[in-house]
Parts: structure tokens; C-alpha cells; sequence
């Protein structure tokens, strides 16, 4: 059929509830309409769990139009008046699967008018984390304490108020909340006045916002909390808590006030805000969230005793860098759309690590920010990874955006570019004026490389010394998935660089040419060399190799130097021989951050394909000197999950001889720990992995000291102190017995602190007791916010991950009532679940039940990844079960 090109194909509209035509049929709102303030009205009822409310939009009319379209979500609108002129009362018609209301008119608005909505409206405080939600806790006199608080992001600020809830939306916020006299409320700006109401209660009305907030960021919160503050040049911080926990938030005030003062130097923008309040909220499902001048935080990652340890005091700081940093990526300047998430939370994960590195060097966040480089690299390598910057259309796809592509490989991509740099100061003085130039406004990826670009001219010399640009450059780690496999030969003083696609779960993706930075070391006269060398590996490179010359012979080469980049190197049979063999003779021929690289590589490598397992022992074989943490932590870990995969398949023989291999092979440096307090971070790390794994598989030695100390510990009624850093390995040891496991769910019960009690909580988990699953989703003696974590512990054991399994089946629709589809929550939940299974049997099975989820999660990317990863253990345990008997 022709149609004529010029006549566009009307949509077709939904039906509003109402059974009227809803006069909108897309997910993202129109562009015709844009909010320009919003004064807010809020009044909980604490008693019966509901709240009412009045918003008054103003808006501006940018296109001629006869609707606005808006969202709101669960909200009972009682009254809606508009006013362009003369004011009206208007029907507000509703699309519940978009969560848009909207208002039509018999006349068109005129472009260039401004206009008035306000809308009465009432709703129950959400049972769930999102939205203006209800929570409580126990206090130390054993009473019941209710607060509300609110948690928007991504999706929810929609549930609380009718908004124009799309991060391109910006406006001013005025807020008013009305509590009870013996409650406080807080928002995102200072309260400006309380005024007394007939009814007893209190309204508290709180500044105009001064800077333009996508909906995302509004934030407030009623509840009886307690502050400490202090003054930071134009800033006053403070970190509010229940009352009892007032002594634990020292340290998150101390964080914040030097993270705030490094910040307001490093971009060489003052902070906006006149206040700055962190707040412990005792029920909160994210990490913390950003909110403007009103940050929120779980307990566990802010607050700390003052005898915590600093593993523990590491958490926090690096929560709280991460959440500053937000203030100016992602506040100031917004994405503008969730697609490009990213931009926020690359940066702020980029920038928590390097504050600190500044702030507090003693926290060593290095190995942190190394350890989650190689767990991108991991998620990336397979097919069902996404692209940094990538398409989002519906309300899943948002919330599944949540993920480590987001967070860590847009932070590994921002490290590689400033490695890439020859100056130092290039890539922070790209920052600075990317958040000068779009200051209050929202941006995409490509205005982030343009920034970059203006800063870097000239700087790039591409392997022909024709001038290159960053966005030319770094697009295209943002706009594919995935990294490279780069092999490496070496011939005399050449090097041959080929370059492909790394990919576990082989498909015949498209070859797309793409930039990497590529910095080396090797062995020549003894002495490290660093070159910095920005190739482009374009796609005939596949077919013929770039060349590169060395000043000499060498004997090993090492390419990505520190892991800067976001890539893994194949040496080949011979370059692995080779670096194998230097770190016999010599362990610190390279950096420990290269050790750990190496072992990294070499255990992915094994997993595509394209090394034996045997190599990888090989390579393993000079862990007996082996000093350093990171690459320890590495080779554990990677250890550990082929011995749970053995575990599970039940292959008893072949598990008992990689226990002892693990045993033999990282016996000496068990043993040389000791157990008492330790100052150093990176010991301390290196301490938990090590006696963690000694505990675990039940090393005689290792389990009679943490009987011993959780022996002590009881009978001291908590006063003797068990180093924070051992804490998990002696509750995890000690719950094994019944009689131990009463007495740690009830010292749990009863604990303040709340680091102390997530580590008793994942010893009580670590036994497989179903019991605690029920709990934790009826939240009677676990809090459902734990549940994912107690999934998780509960899944590490022989029994417990078929447990797990089971009840993940049986409590789907509850699950995902209690945590949105495509969550971070969720997705942490179905990889729990799952990722230890590697039979046809299982497969089949997993495969059977997500496919019958149908719109309740079926398409997910979490369960591609799932069923992806099940195939890829399959595929290992046919390939290696036979030889791995002789290799042991």
C-alpha cells in the first residue's frame, strides 16, 4: 500500500480509566509543556497511613496544544482547576499502565503562555521503598517508632505528587509539610517558618529551591531524628539519626564536611545549597540516594562506632563520596534521559574513589576500585550486556539501568581516558567546564566528549599522527557493548597487537572498530618502561595487526599497565610461559595491581576458552610469596566460585582435592594471620578473604580460633570487641551449631551498631535455614530491605542455593510487589539464585519458569543473563570436569 509521506499515520490513543480516549499514546511525555515551579503541599497521617496533598504547577507553554500531560501514580485526584486567564475546573483523565493523567481542552494554549494546574488529591503512604513511603523501627525503650520518608529515583516522585517525572523536566520546589508537634520534617532546602494549624499539628514550610531540580531529587522526610552539624565555608552539614544512634554518625559528619570542601575545590564550583543533611533512614532499600541538599542513606552505610574498624569506616566514606559527588553530576547537571544514567553514576563512582584517594589515603580504596573494574569486566564480557548509553523505553528498561555497566564500567571508562591523557589536569579541567557550560541543565554523552574535546585539542596522535578527538575516541565504548580481547606476540624487539571482540557466549556481533589505551610494561635491562601509546584498532585489524616497536629484546612484556584500561590481554602460550615464569623469580617484576590483572585475565581467558586450566595453575604456582592483597582477593574469589560450582554438582572427589589445593596453596599466608586488631585497610582485607576462605572449608586451625572468639565474645555480653574485619568469619563460624545460632539472632535482636549486626545477619544466613528467607519477606525479625543479601548468603551453601531457588518460585508476585521489576534488588536476587547452576536439568528449569512469568519479568535482561551464565558454567564443567581430576 502507498501512503502519502507528507499525511502522518495517526496514533491510536488509549482508553482512560474513565472509558474516555486518554489524548496521549507514548511513554515519554510531549515536549509542549514544561513545568517552571511547583508549590507542594504534603500532610501525613502517620496514624492511618495516609497522606493528602494540593500542587500548584506552573507551567510555560513552548508549542500550541489543547492537553497537558503529566504523571501520577496511585494518587486519588479529588480536584482539579486550571487557570490561563479565567480559572476552571477541569477532568483529569487517567492511563494507569503509563502512569499519565492528563487535561484536555476544547481551545488550543498559545506557545509563550504561562499557565496554572492545581490539583487536590489524597493516597495511602506507599508499602513499598518507592515513592512517599511508610517505615518504623523499634527504639531503646522497646517501643514502635513510625517515620515517612520518600525515595523517587527513578521512578516515584509520581506517587507522591502529580509531576512532569522525566529528568529533563527541571523546575523550582516549594514545599510545605504538616506533622505532629513532637515530629520534625526535612527537605531539600532549610525550613524558612513553622506555623501552628487548629488541629494540633505543625506546618513546616521550607525555603523556594534556589537551583532547578528534576523531580528525582525532591526529597522529604517526617520522623523524630536527631542531628549533629557543623559549618563548611557557606554549607551547614549535618547527619541526622534515631536518637539512640546519635553517637554513630561522628564520622559520616567528619567525611562529609572534608568530602564537601574538596569538592567545592576540585570542580571549582561552590556547592549551591545553604544545608546539607545526611540523613540514616532505619528502613531504605538503595545504598543511599542523592536528593539535593537531602541525602539518604541506609544505616549501614553511614553510620560507625567509633572503635569500628576502618574496612568498616572505608564502606561509609565511600558512600558518601559517591553521594556527594552526586551534587554536581547529576544534580547540577542532570542526564536527559535515563539512558545516559551513566553520566551520573559512572562519575560519582569514579569520583568517590579518587576523592578519597585525596581525602583520606589511609582508606586504600585502590584495591576497592580495582576489584569492581574486573567485576564489570566480568558482567560485560557477556551477550546480554548492554551498552553504557542505551536505549530505554518502558519502566523496567529504567530500573535496569541500575547496574554495573552504569556505575563501575562508566567509572573504568572515565579512569582509562584520564590514564590516557598525558597531563594530569586535561581530564579534570574537561570536567570543569562540561559543568560550567551545562550548570542547571541536562545533558547526553556526546556533550560530556565534546567538553573533553575542546579541553584535549591536539593532544590525541592516533598511530598515523593524524589528530584525533575524544568523542571520536570514547563514543564507542559507550555505544556498544562489551571490550576487547587484545593478543599480544612478541617477536624479538616487534610486538603484534591484534584486537576482537571478547565475548563468552560466542554470536556474530557486528566487528566495530574501537579506540584502546594502551600503556605497557616489560622486562628490558631491568628496568619497568611506560609507554603511553593511544591505538586505534580499527575492524581489519582482525585481519592484519598493528606492530609495535620495543627499544630492545625483551624477555616478558605486560600490556594495560595497572589496569587502567577496560580491556583483557591474551599473551599467547609462549607470553604466558613467560610472565608466569618472571613472577617465579620475581614477584615484584610487576605491580601488585598488574599481579592481580594477570590472574584476572587468565581465569577469563580459561572461561572463553582460550587458555587451559592447567596454564592457570601454572600461573598460580607464585602465590606462596605472594604479599599483597589484590591479588589474593582475585585468585580466591575465582577459586572459590569453580569450588561452589563443584559443590553443587556434587562432584565430591574433585571438590575435596580443590579444597586442598586452595588449602596447600594459600596455606602459609593463612597462617601467618594473626587475630587480633589490625591497623592497615588493605591487611585487613587481605586478613578477611583469607580466613573467610580457611573457615569456610573448614580448616581445622581456622575454625577452632573463631569458636574460641565468639566463645568470648558471648560471654562477655558484647563488650570484648571482635575486630571488625574477623567479625564475619567468627559469627559465620559460630552459627553453625544450633545453640551458637539462638544466641547470635538474639544478640542480633538487640545490637545497636549496624555493621555489627549485617555481619551477624549474613552468619545467620550462611546456614541454609529456610526460616530466615520467610522472615526476611515478611519482615518480622530480618527487615525486607535485607532480604536480597540474605538470598544471597543463603545461596552460597550446598542446600541453600535449591532453597533459595524454591522460594524464589513460590514468592515471585510478592517479590516483585515488595521490589520493582528490572531492579538492582531484583536482579541481585535472580544472579543469587541461579548463577551456581551448570546443568541441562536446571537450565531447563530456570528457562521454564521465567518464561512463564510472562509481563511479570520474562523479558528482563537480569534473566537473559541468568540463563547465559548457566550455559557458560555448563560449558566449563563439560570442558574441564575430566582433566581438572589430574591437574588437582
Amino acid at each position: 500500500e502507498c501512503t502519502n509521506s507528507s499525511t502522518p499515520i495517526e496514533p491510536v490513543y488509549p482508553t482512560s480509566s474513565t472509558g474516555d480516549v486518554f489524548p496521549w499514546a507514548r511513554y515519554r511525555l510531549p515536549q509542549s509543556v514544561h513545568p517552571v515551579s511547583y508549590d507542594l503541599t504534603l500532610n501525613p497521617d502517620l496514624d492511618d497511613m495516609t497522606f493528602t496533598g494540593r500542587a500548584v504547577i506552573t507551567m510555560s507553554v513552548f508549542h500550541n496544544t489543547d492537553r497537558i500531560v503529566l504523571h501520577a501514580a496511585n494518587l486519588n485526584i479529588t480536584k482539579a482547576t486550571f487557570k490561563v486567564g479565567k480559572k476552571t475546573d477541569e477532568t483529569i483523565l487517567e492511563y494507569r499502565n503509563n502512569e499519565q493523567i492528563a487535561v484536555k481542552f476544547s481551545e488550543e494554549l498559545q506557545a509563550g503562555q504561562r499557565c496554572v494546574l492545581t490539583l487536590d488529591y489524597s493516597a495511602a503512604l506507599s508499602h513499598t521503598y518507592g515513592g512517599f513511603y511508610n517505615s518504623s523501627y523499634i527504639d531503646k525503650d522497646g517501643n514502635k517508632r513510625v517515620l515517612a520518608a520518600t525515595q523517587f529515583e527513578p521512578l516515584a516522585a509520581r506517587k507522591a505528587f502529580p509531576c512532569f517525572d522525566e529528568p529533563a523536566f527541571k523546575a523550582t520546589f516549594q514545599i510545605r509539610i504538616s506533622r505532629k508537634s513532637d515530629y520534625m520534617a526535612l527537605s531539600n532546602m532549610p525550613l524558612a517558618k513553622s506555623t501552628p494549624l487548629e488541629n494540633g499539628l505543625v506546618q513546616d514550610e521550607f525555603e523556594k529551591t534556589t537551583v532547578n531540580m528534576s523531580t528525582y531529587l525532591v526529597a522529604f522526610i517526617v520522623a523524630n531524628f536527631t542531628p549533629i552539624s557543623k559549618n563548611v565555608s557557606n554549607t551547614l552539614v549535618s547527619v541526622y539519626s534515631v536518637p539512640e544512634k546519635k553517637e554513630h554518625t561522628h564520622y559520616a559528619l567528619e567525611m562529609a564536611s572534608k568530602l564537601l570542601a574538596f569538592y567545592n575545590e576540585f570542580f571549582e564550583i561552590e556547592y549551591p545549597l545553604k544545608k546539607l543533611d545526611l540523613v540514616a533512614i532505619p528502613d531504605f532499600l538503595a545504598g543511599a540516594m542523592e536528593n539535593w541538599g537531602l541525602i539518604t542513606f541506609r544505616e549501614t552505610t553511614l553510620l560507625v562506632g567509633k572503635d569500628s574498624s576502618p574496612l568498616e569506616k572505608q564502606v561509609v566514606a565511600s558512600v558518601i563520596a559517591h553521594e556527594l559527588a552526586h551534587q554536581w553530576f547529576g544534580n547540577l547537571v542532570t542526564m536527559s534521559w535515563w539512558n545516559d544514567l551513566w553520566l551520573n553514576e559512572g562519575f560519582a563512582t569514579y569520583m568517590q574513589y579518587t576523592s578519597l584517594q585525596t581525602v583520606s589515603p589511609n582508606l586504600d580504596t585502590g584495591n576497592l576500585f580495582l576489584a569492581v573494574r574486573f567485576r564489570a569486566l566480568d558482567k560485560d564480557a557477556l551477550n546480554s550486556s548492554h551498552a553504557v548509553s542505551a536505549e530505554v523505553n518502558a519502566d523496567e528498561q529504567v530500573e535496569e539501568m541500575f547496574d554495573s555497566v552504569s556505575y563501575e564500567k562508566g567509572a573504568s571508562v572515565l579512569l582509562m581516558l584520564r590514564a590516557s591523557l598525558p597531563e594530569e589536569q586535561q581530564f579534570r579541567k574537561g570536567i570543569i567546564q562540561y559543568l560550567k557550560e551545562f550548570s542547571q541543565l541536562n545533558t547526553d554523552t556526546g556533550d560530556l566528549w565534546n567538553s573533553l574535546t575542546q579541553v584535549c585539542v591536539g593532544v590525541f596522535v592516533d598511530v598515523s599522527s593524524l589528530h584525533q578527538n575524544v568523542s571520536e575516541m570514547m563514543s564507542s565504548w559507550t555505544s556498544q557493548k562489551g571490550f576487547p580481547l587484545v593478543t599480544v606476540s612478541v617477536q624479538e624487539d616487534q610486538v603484534e597487537i591484534k584486537q576482537e571482540h571478547f565475548l563468552l557466549t560466542s554470536d556474530d556481533a557486528t566487528r566495530t572498530s574501537r579506540w584502546v589505551a594502551c600503556q605497557h610494561t616489560h622486562s628490558h635491562t631491568h628496568t619497568r618502561i611506560i609507554e603511553a601509546s593511544i591505538l586505534k584498532l580499527e575492524d581489519v585489524l582482525l585481519r592484519s595487526a598493528y606492530t609495535l616497536k620495543l627499544p630492545g629484546k625483551v624477555k616478558w612484556l605486560k600490556l594495560n599497565y595497572q589496569n587502567t584500561g577496560f580491556y583483557i590481554v591474551h599473551y599467547g602460550d609462549e607470553g604466558w610461559a613467560a610472565l608466569t615464569d618472571a613472577l617465579s623469580k620475581n614477584v615484584n617484576a610487576l605491580t601488585h595491581e598488574d599481579r592481580a590483572s594477570l590472574i584476572h585475565n587468565i581465569f577469563a581467558l580459561s572461561r572463553l576458552g582460550r587458555v587451559s586450566f592447567y596454564q592457570v595453575l601454572n600461573l598460580l604456582k607464585y602465590m606462596s610469596s605472594e604479599t599483597e592483597t589484590a591479588p589474593v582477593t582475585e585468585a580466591l574469589l575465582q577459586l572459590n566460585s569453580i569450588y561452589k560450582l563443584l559443590d553443587k554438582r556434587q562432584e565430591s572427589g574433585l571438590q575435596a582435592r580443590m579444597k586442598d589445593y586452595i588449602l596447600r596453596s594459600f596455606g602459609s599466608l593463612m597462617d601467618n594471620q594473626t587475630w587480633g586488631e589490625e591497623d592497615s585497610v588493605s591487611k585487613q582485607e587481605l586478613r578477611s578473604a583469607l580466613l573467610g576462605t580457611a573457615c569456610s572449608l573448614m580448616q581445622e586451625n581456622c575454625v577452632q580460633h573463631a569458636k574460641s572468639l565468639f566463645k568470648q565474645f558471648a560471654e562477655s555480653s558484647g563488650t570484648l570487641r571482635i575486630p571488625g574485619d574477623l567479625q564475619q568469619v567468627v559469627f559465620t563460624v559460630a552459627a553453625q551449631s544450633d545453640e551458637d545460632w539462638m544466641t547470635l539472632l538474639n544478640m542480633h535482636q538487640n545490637v545497636t551498631l549496624d555493621s555489627v549486626k549485617r555481619k551477624m545477619l549474613q552468619g545467620l544466613a550462611s546456614t541454609q535455614d529456610a526460616r530466615i528467607l520467610k522472615a526476611g519477606l515478611d519482615g518480622t525479625f530480618i527487615q525486607t530491605q535485607d532480604l536480597p543479601l540474605v538470598i544471597n548468603t543463603v545461596s552460597q551453601g550446598f542446600a541453600g542455593y535449591l532453597f533459595c531457588w524454591d522460594f524464589i518460585q513460590e514468592n515471585w508476585d510478592r517479590l516483585i510487589e515488595k521490589f520493582p521489576l528490572g531492579s538492582f534488588a531484583i536482579q541481585t536476587i535472580i544472579k543469587s539464585a541461579t548463577s551456581q547452576f551448570s546443568t541441562q536439568a536446571h537450565l531447563d528449569q530456570v528457562q521454564a519458569f521465567f518464561s512463564s512469568l510472562k509481563e511479570r519479568g520474562s523479558q528482563m535482561r537480569s534473566v537473559q543473563e541468568a540463563l547465559e551464565t548457566i550455559r557458560l558454567n555448563q560449558r566449563w564443567m563439560d570442558k574441564n570436569l575430566p582433566s581438572l581430576q589430574q591437574w588437582l
